[in-house]
């Protein structure tokens, strides 16, 4: 792991076209903006944790009828009412 100090307005470059840019800093944190190109996926540490235990989770239920059952059944379709001397 790379631990840099920077400051405010200071600037980190990754590989090509991806810019980490320290925006601010006080007691409470700091603020970082990433610059990337759009078809790269940026994620949170912790968003990408809680997907994948959730994947994992997901993937260990059996799949039974029983979520199905759960669901309930599909409703029958309701078709709009024909007009009198009209044939359906």
């Amino acid at each position: 792991m790379l631990i840099l100090g920077r400051r405010e307005g200071d600037s980190i470059l990754v590989g090509d076209g991806v810019r980490i840019v320290v925006v601010s800093c006080d007691r409470s944190g700091v603020r970082i903006g990433i610059e990337a190109p759009s078809s790269l996926k940026i994620l949170r540490g912790e968003i990408a944790e809680q997907v994948a235990k959730e994947n994992q989770r997901a993937a260990s239920t059996p799949l039974g009828s029983e979520w199905l059952a759960a669901l309930g059944t599909p409703a029958a379709p309701v078709f709009p009412p024909t007009a009198p001397g009209t044939s359906a």
